[in-house]
């Protein structure tokens, strides 16, 4: 949710008193990198060594004596010389060569890491650097390429390891200064340390100045080693100064992608001033912003610290494995080979400076010639998101709050009155007995099983909120377990913390300790949480934490968790910890019930989360926080998705109508129709805001957010398949122009439209007011032809002309004109595609189950190809992992010559199954044998087809040998008249093929 602005007032003072709305970021709660000391100390670093420009000399050497390497693994000691006092600190380096071709990178700092340093205060916090992040973030990946090699006959003061495929790739280490350049097939890609602005802040004693005695000239900024103040809070910091930092350069890259969560564009902007850009680093600190301003490299609630930099040909990228607050400076810089080319011919770098406030400096290296290379690497190293239950993938109405049981039967059965399909809906904070998790308030909710039940007679499911903070109030068991079990977040004394959110007085499960994370589980159980059934989900927000009356509106940085780390080290990975507790509840709550089976046992948890690390996308779906009922808030949201999408968390929404404002009817149209398009889609809105349920909208716009909420329905199958591609190679669901045309330079830029998954539509939704049209970008390469979804209009596009509504426009940034008035959507069919789609939309996507699909052949600009592939499951349970599940290959071809045009279904993945998993296959394909093709539509169907009245169906065996059951179905032929005749496609229809969904079967229609 929601309100999060700090109390400056006594606690003591009510709760309504002080959440007053305020109509922007206070910008004054959150640290710039000014205010923030050790931001302020490293960009100061860096300014002096670019200031002293070749004169500077990184003190970071390599012992090369301490050089070892064995079985892909190199170890050596890094030595800093303090400028200081010539102290020299050792930092132990290791570099890992993965069998992915990704390296590992971890330098920390021997003192710390022997425990042999003295903490401040009495602190009970740990003595080393944090070194836990990866039992979080990653899931695998990291098996060590022992094939790897030390580079023979290289000269002294340089190391070369090569590595990846066909050892193509190349490590090369210079000891004096440290730095490393990353080479693939002989030319580099990323530079570490080249700009020397390593900086590791090692532990040193405080000295106490002697009365009288002032700073010597020259001498470091101790200011803020010690202790630092911000909005009233005061940080012991008991380990001194700590932060990491390292210089990071991408040669020849002139744009980078990812570090989500930001409101910018897709493509990364300065931060140091230039004209147009930023000011400010990009800042990763999860937070509770409220009222989030755009085009901001602000913090916000989420932080994915991964950077891919993208040109034709090349595609690098860079993991940054750090969970204390990290900024990230980028500077670009041009480069020529010819002084007196005039800047022809000149090349952009991309100069990156990363900072963490603690932890180890741990960094992963992803190198590959396409960004799906390097998003694949990423995903194998912390996991493909998770494949979540199909009712997800549908509509969820949300607003905080629905206040009764009876509100909610109400709005269920207005859902169904006015004929608009939705799956969810969602019960804010307000469900609760005083704001105390786990219970229902006795007087509105009297009968939440009864409510559950109505809804469960349409298949649809209810999602309910349960954040981290207990409220602290007497005769409350959960608080006290939470107490008595030592299981709360503490403070730096030790003490259990005690802040202020939601409920006033709270206290926060610590879900880094294995058993918060057991006794959280329990929680949930059915014959523990009275008034949950099956069809009851989990919301989880306020994770970052966010805490009232806290230091930037969260926990103190020196309050202790699991293992006495600080809250600074850990920070943004607090709310994933929080998110797989929920998760891992889901799971095992099905135990609690007496007489669940094992499928209730095993159904597949949705949880929602507001904070996120990587990895999150192994757990849960996210959304964007408190946006706004404003176009520019619309429009922010579609680079803000897939921002995320590329950095490996596809499952992610905004607030369709905007959380805070009304919108008008026609924003609130357009948002749906924009909304549709969100891998998770849910509208929400703010406690004060109009109810704004799509049946409560005036025609006609009630229709066209009804028309477009059933094209989601529509598509669910597309839908589905892009998930299941997304867990099990990483894609995206949203693609943008330069994941699917990665040698389009003019496209790199472009983030307002994109493909839905591997489908081939092309979406372009409106985001401004009074729009009648939109200017679709096409790839410089791209010359395939476009027909719209609705119509069929025909875009020609490797001709240079296309029908009279639209065509290209520019020669240099190819541009079709689509129509986009209020009633449609610019939705875009790229030919050589078959679209997988129920065409039958009930008021749940669970009742569409057992519907039939159809098929939507896209033929090619040849009019002789197209492909496709369509998953399903139960869509419930984990029995897809042991093999229930359909996965089938559509594909048309036509023989060479012409005159025979065949469209056949194979199936994909199953033939190399173990015994029981091939045992599970076919229980599901027999639970699905009435589930069939109900009718082919090929659009661009050849003219020659025009009088062929019948085609032949036949069945096949998986040898691909044909049955006996062959047959003949009539063929329906469209030509376009009039008007229409030169603009649209021709078209065909095969009604009723009679084939399974999971048959091998082939439709021959030679004339």
């Amino acid at each position: 949710m929601h309100w999060s602005r700090k109390w400056r007032a006594t606690l003591l003072l009510s709760l309504a008193a002080l959440m007053s709305v305020t109509d922007a970021v206070k910008h004054q709660d959150f640290k710039t990198c000014d205010q923030s000391g050790f931001c302020k100390r490293n960009r100061g670093y860096a300014d002096k060594a670019a200031s002293v420009g070749s004169a500077w000399t990184s003190p970071y050497v390599i012992d090369a004596k301490s050089i070892t390497f064995r079985k892909g693994h190199l170890d050596a000691i890094v030595l800093k010389t303090s400028t200081k006092d010539d102290q020299i600190i050792r930092l132990p380096l290791s570099i890992a060569f993965l069998k992915s071709g990704v390296a590992r990178v971890t330098l920390d700092e021997e003192r710390r890491q022997k425990g042999e340093i003295e903490l401040r205060h009495n602190s009970q916090a740990r003595k080393e650097r944090y070194n836990e992040a990866g039992l979080w973030a990653l899931a695998g990946g990291l098996d060590v390429a022992e094939d790897a090699s030390i580079k023979d006959g290289e000269g002294n003061g340089v190391t070369t390891v090569q590595y990846g495929p066909d050892k193509s790739y190349e490590a090369v280490i210079t000891h004096q200064p440290f730095g490393i350049d990353f080479k693939r097939d002989g030319e580099t890609q990323v530079k570490f340390n080249d700009r020397g602005y390593l900086n590791v802040e090692h532990w040193r004693p405080k000295v106490e100045k002697k009365e009288g005695e002032t700073e010597k000239e020259n001498s470091e900024d101790e200011s803020t080693w010690w202790d630092e103040s911000f909005g009233g809070n005061v940080d012991s910091k008991p380990r001194g100064p700590e932060s990491v930092a390292l210089d990071i350069t991408f040669p020849n890259f002139q744009h980078v992608f990812g570090i989500p969560e930001h409101t910018g564009p897709l493509a990364l902007k300065e931060t140091r001033g230039a004209s147009g850009q930023y000011s400010e680093p990009y800042r990763m600190f999860n937070s509770d912003v409220f009222e989030y301003i755009l085009d901001s490299p602000m913090t916000m609630y989420g932080a994915i610290p991964f950077m891919q930099a993208h040109r034709k040909g090349s595609t690098a990228g860079v993991f940054w494995l750090n969970a204390a607050e990290t900024w990230v400076d980028i500077v670009k810089t041009k480069s020529s080979a010819n002084p007196l080319s005039l800047g022809i011919g000149s090349k952009t770098s991309t100069q990156t400076h990363w900072i963490s406030e603690t932890g180890l400096l741990d960094v992963f290296i992803l190198m590959g010639s396409t960004p799906k290379d390097i998003i694949k690497k990423y995903g194998e190293l912390t996991g493909y998101s998770t494949l979540p239950p199909s009712f997800s993938i549908g509509y969820h109405q949300c607003r905080w709050n629905y206040f009764t049981d009876q509100d909610v039967r109400d709005v269920d059965r207005r859902f169904d009155r006015y004929n608009i399909p939705y799956d969810v809906i969602w019960l804010d904070l307000e469900y609760t007995d005083e704001k105390k998790y786990f219970t229902w308030d006795p007087l509105n909710f009297k009968d939440p099983i009864g409510m559950q039940q109505q809804l469960a007679e349409h298949d649809r499911k209810l999602v309910i909120i349960i954040d981290p903070h207990i409220k602290n109030t007497a005769n409350y068991p959960i608080v006290e377990e939470l107490k008595s079990k030592g299981l709360a977040v503490r403070n730096k004394e030790g003490n259990i913390y005690e802040g202020w959110c939601w409920p006033g007085s709270s206290h926060w499960v610590d879900c880094f300790n294995p058993a918060a994370i057991e006794w959280w589980k329990g929680l949930f159980k059915y014959d523990h949480f009275k008034g949950t059934s099956s069809n009851v989900f989990l919301w989880n927000d306020m994770n970052e934490p966010s805490v009232f009356n806290g230091p930037e509106i969260s926990f103190p940085r020196d309050n202790l968790h699991f293992g006495n780390w600080e809250n600074r080290d850990v920070h943004n990975l607090n709310g994933m910890t929080f998110h797989n507790a929920t998760y891992q509840a889901l799971i095992e709550r099905g135990g609690g019930k007496k007489g669940d089976n094992k499928k209730q046992q095993q159904q597949r948890p949705f949880v929602l989360t507001r904070s996120f690390f990587a990895g999150s996308q192994r757990l849960s779906a996210m959304w964007t926080g408190d946006n706004q009922a404003r176009w520019d808030h619309l429009a922010a949201s579609i680079p803000m998705i897939i921002s995320l999408g590329i950095s490996g968390y596809p499952n992610a929404g905004a607030d369709i109508g905007g959380f805070f404002g009304n919108p008008d009817k026609e924003l609130l149209t357009r948002w749906y129709q924009t909304g549709i398009f969100y891998p998770f889609m849910r509208a929400h809105a703010h406690i004060d805001t109009r109810r704004r349920e799509p049946y409560l909208v005036e025609e006609p716009h009630r229709g066209y957010i009804t028309q477009a909420i059933r094209l989601r329905y529509q598509l669910l199958p597309a839908w589905y398949t892009a998930f299941h591609e997304a867990s099990q190679d990483g894609s995206p669901i949203l693609r943008p122009m330069f994941y699917m045309f990665p040698g389009d330079e003019e496209g790199f830029d472009v983030d307002d439209q994109f493909f839905v998954g591997s489908t081939g539509l092309l979406a372009k939704p409106v985001t401004g007011e009074g729009v009648s049209s939109v200017d679709i970008h096409l790839a410089n390469d791209d010359e395939e032809v476009y027909y719209d979804y609705f119509d069929f209009t025909k875009y020609n596009t490797g001709g240079g002309s296309g029908g009279s509504t639209g065509g290209i426009l520019s020669s240099k940034k190819r541009t079709l004109k689509v129509p986009a008035t209020i009633d449609t959507i610019p939705l875009l069919m790229r030919g050589g595609n078959i679209i997988p789609r129920r065409d039958r939309v009930r008021r749940s996507s669970g009742l569409m189950k057992f519907d039939p699909f159809t098929l939507v052949v896209v033929l090619n600009k040849t009019g002789g190809e197209a492909e496709g592939t369509v998953y399903l499951d139960d869509g419930e349970s984990f029995e897809y992992r042991d093999g229930g599940y359909i996965h089938r290959r559509f594909v048309f071809t036509t023989k060479e010559g012409g005159g025979m045009w065949t469209l056949k279904s194979t199936d994909i993945g199953t033939s190399s199954m173990t015994t029981s998993k091939d045992r599970v296959r076919k229980e599901f394909e027999k639970s699905m044998k009435d589930v069939r093709i109900e009718k082919v539509v090929i659009v661009g169907a050849p003219s020659s087809w025009k009088g062929i009245k019948e085609v032949v169906v036949k069945t096949l065996d998986r040898s691909g040998k044909e049955k006996e059951t062959t047959k003949k179905v009539e063929l329906s032929y469209v030509e376009p008249e009039g008007n229409d005749k030169d603009k649209k496609a021709n078209w065909a229809v095969v009604r009723d093929p009679n084939v399974g969904i999971g048959e091998d079967w082939l439709i021959d229609f030679s004339s």
